[in-house]
């Protein structure tokens, strides 16, 4: 992959067969991300299940390598569950989660004895009419909870929020209310908690009190019945050197939360399995953003490198954070300097980078932007220009996985009116 990414004549090939601006996937990177997530767990907990956060990254793709490896679908709509069923996935391997499921959605996961986990009281009563309307099937379902995680009354949620908008609440009575009435209905039983909560520091102990909670709320009321711990996603991957933060590693996550089911279920003849939902780890690491200068120019005395891409390419929330970066030259004759990267949009914002210091590109060079695999394929927006190729290499092979959008594609015409 080094040749590729710094060779001038071939990433000029592939402009002229994808583009000027394109995605390149490493496949090989995305296997050992799973492979590595995988052992960190699995050596310590073997009751293990990674379940891939399709949101993160919905590309057909590398849904279906990774579920090639073993990885389970975890979806949070009805739009991801059925690509996942397009896909070929195994429907008793999608993971259902999310805060808006229709009372058709949850109809057709508890058909294909999908795992579901109820987000909100309102599900609560599909489940019921479903359980009355097939009484001689065995239903099951699990329940994301929601529960204090703060540090000494300091919230660790992102944004500082001081509560999670999700899942159903332990402290007021809600989840023991949820119980009792499913309690009641003889076919239906609760196999499992799900407790994922979106932190700003991803911190190891954040998965200790998470893990912790779920696993004394399921020996207090399913010690006989649970089937899984969920601990959600959102950890850390292998990180670039330059954002110079000292992130757990996923052995570090692995042997917290590992022990802590080793120590809660060591002694039951039947462990509950181990569930995360990993998706910034798995995938952000594995793409590159290609896109060519068009222009260099100077606007009073600030340098300004105009490409054939945008920010919602790589950094879709627009923060300021420069993301690593090279620059594939055609010749080594470049001025040095400060320089901003600017995109193709018409929004004073669109800046790829700020004040970078060093060679400031020229016309024709191209800029690559790593780190950009999370995010950025299902929030990039049809604005403006169409959306970009996206090219895997998988050892020495590279082929198209996503067309470069056209007029046609971009306005569907069975959708729009014209």
């Amino acid at each position: 992959m080094h040749n590729i990414l710094s060779d001038y004549q071939t990433i000029n090939y592939l402009e002229k067969k994808w583009g000027s601006s394109f995605y390149l996937l490493n496949t090989n990177k995305l296997r050992e991300n799973y492979k590595q997530i995988n052992s960190a767990f699995k050596s310590r907990y073997r009751n293990f299940i990674i379940g891939y956060s399709y949101k993160t990254n919905y590309l057909p793709y590398l849904c279906k390598e990774l579920s090639k490896l073993g990885a389970y679908a975890e979806v949070v709509s009805r739009l991801e569950y059925d690509l996942a069923i397009k896909l070929g996935e195994d429907p008793k391997k999608i993971i259902f989660n999310g805060p808006l499921k229709s009372r058709d959605d949850i109809f057709l996961a508890l058909k294909n004895e999908s795992i579901v986990n109820l987000d909100s009281i309102y599900e609560v009563e599909f489940v019921k009419e479903y359980a009355l309307n097939n009484q001689n099937n065995q239903i099951k379902v699990g329940l994301r909870l929601n529960f204090d995680i703060s540090e000494n009354g300091v919230s660790a949620l992102q944004e500082g929020y001081e509560l999670s908008r999700f899942g159903i609440c332990v402290e007021n009575g809600n989840m023991e209310n949820i119980i009792s009435e499913l309690k009641d209905k003889q076919n239906v039983k609760i196999v499992g908690l799900h407790g994922h909560f979106s932190t700003r520091n991803r911190s190891v102990e954040n998965y200790r009190k998470i893990t912790e909670t779920l696993c004394f709320l399921a020996k207090e009321h399913f010690p006989d019945s649970i089937e899984y711990i969920d601990v959600g996603g959102g950890m850390y991957g292998e990180l670039p050197k330059s954002f110079q933060t000292n992130a757990p590693t996923f052995d570090d996550y692995a042997d917290v939360i590992c022990k802590i089911m080793n120590d809660e279920w060591g002694n039951f003849s039947k462990k509950p399995t181990l569930i995360i939902e990993p998706g910034i780890s798995m995938v952000a690491n594995t793409f590159t953003f290609f896109a060519k200068v068009i222009e260099t120019k100077v606007i009073r005395d600030q340098n300004f490198v105009l490409v054939d891409g945008s920010v919602h390419n790589i950094k879709p929330t627009m923060h300021r954070k420069n993301l690593p970066m090279k620059i594939v030259a055609s010749n080594e004759d470049r001025k040095y300097g400060i320089y901003n990267i600017v995109g193709y949009t018409c929004m004073e914002k669109d800046y790829l980078a700020h004040e970078v210091q060093g060679e400031i590109p020229n016309q024709g060079d191209f800029v690559s932007f790593e780190n950009v695999g999370a995010y950025t394929i299902v929030f990039n927006p049809p604005f403006i220009k169409e959306r970009p190729s996206i090219v895997a290499k998988d050892g020495d092979e590279m082929f198209v996985v996503r067309k470069k959008e056209t007029l046609k594609e971009f306005f569907n015409e069975n959708i729009y009116a014209f």
